[in-house]
């Protein structure tokens, strides 16, 4: 029956061909814009995961994101070195100055001021250079992405110079740094100097970067510095998952996104549905044939089951081919870097499109079941 089931399937091309498009285009479309999605909602909190050093970030409590800070009082640094558990505690400031080349390009830039005297904070993930030459006077670390945006065409090399706030700093190293949401360059220099190179304020530390303890859980330790105080402190997951609440609830990434993936659900189950019920009615007077002669109605679900579980593997195999092909092409330009396919979509929509299948042939199974097998022998 599984062989009659098959032939039966492949009989007509045309609708053949036409269920395992519709199949594969939904899961192309599925897997490609919900890892995207994904990709999109993970740079919000890019740099804040880039930070190794500190497992806990304090800041003012009308901080909800990364983006936008409130500045910290330098009293605060010592409040929270004083909160029991605390190993360590310095202070991370953020700013976005205009870094200018000697040939006229110029960027808003991303700027962490990292701890003077221990660099904590400072990028780990270094292609060239160093990030302990971040202690040499007016020095600067910059990301690869943001050097390709600041000298397009031009080889990576240290010794380059930026201008920012009338100050030359020279590039000391280069760094592979997470993808920003928003495509700017990423530089890490001295708390001191960054100021400098931004220009000077009453106030401005953004951040304080703090670590428990052993034997004391990050968790733990934000609580404790809350309680003493009355600062916000959170674990480094804690406010990646803050930003990428942020941008969830006030942008329109998320309807957006939202649109096409809906979309893309509503072609696997409308046309995939509509076209397999077509065939299995073009089909009635083979299954009331097997009918006639005795095929049971567990026997001919079952080979609807077969004909449409086939359909949908080879094209949730196909579509998932094209997705990996897409990512692997665009997740090496810097643009897209970081932005994958992800194994969690990969087994997320397999268990959608089964769904999709199962309930395309949903219809096509009553209209057999209730199918009079003296229906064939009529003129």
């Amino acid at each position: 029956m599984n062989f009659v089931a098959l032939r039966m399937l492949t009989g007509d091309r045309a609708k053949y061909l036409g269920l395992i498009f519709a199949i594969a285009f939904s899961t192309f479309l599925l897997e490609n814009q919900t890892s995207i999605f994904a990709g999109i909602m993970r740079r919000t909190g890019s740099q804040i995961e880039d930070v190794t050093d500190a497992d806990v970030w304090v800041m003012d409590p009308a901080t909800k994101y990364f983006e936008e800070t409130k500045a910290l009082k330098d009293t605060d640094l010592l409040r929270v070195r004083g909160v029991p558990g605390v190993e360590y505690a310095v202070r991370l400031f953020k700013a976005q100055p205009v870094a200018r080349t000697s040939k006229g390009n110029f960027s808003a830039a991303v700027m962490l001021g990292v701890d003077d005297a221990t660099l904590i904070g400072a990028p780990r993930k270094i292609l060239l250079g160093s990030w302990e030459r971040l202690r040499e006077p007016d020095s600067v670390v910059l990301d690869q992405a943001g050097y390709n945006l600041l000298f397009p065409g031009e080889p990576l090399e240290i010794g380059r110079t930026l201008e920012m706030n009338d100050h030359l700093v020279r590039i000391v190293g280069i760094s592979d740094a997470s993808a920003p949401f928003a495509s700017f360059p990423i530089l890490h220099a001295r708390y001191s100097e960054g100021l400098t190179f931004l220009g000077r304020e009453r106030s401005q530390m953004s951040f304080v970067l703090a670590r428990p303890k052993p034997g004391i859980t990050p968790k733990e330790l934000t609580r404790r510095i809350h309680d003493a105080t009355g600062l916000k402190a959170r674990t480094r997951n804690e406010f990646r998952w803050d930003c990428i609440h942020y941008y969830m609830e006030n942008t329109g990434i998320p309807v957006n996104f939202g649109i096409t993936i809906s979309i893309a659900l509503l072609i696997g189950l409308v046309v995939s549905g509509q076209t397999f019920y077509l065939f299995t009615v073009e089909n009635l007077k083979q299954f009331g044939a097997l009918k006639a002669i005795g095929v049971t109605n567990a026997g001919l679900i079952g080979m609807i089951l077969l004909q449409a579980l086939t359909v949908g593997f080879i094209g949730y195999s196909l579509g998932t081919g094209m997705a990996a092909t897409f990512f692997e092409i665009f997740s090496h330009k810097m643009a897209t870097r970081g932005i994958i396919l992800m194994w969690e979509t990969v087994v997320g929509v397999a268990l959608l499109m089964l769904f999709v299948v199962i309930a395309a042939s949903l219809l096509s199974i009553r209209r057999v079941l209730v199918l009079e097998p003296a229906a064939v022998f009529r003129g």
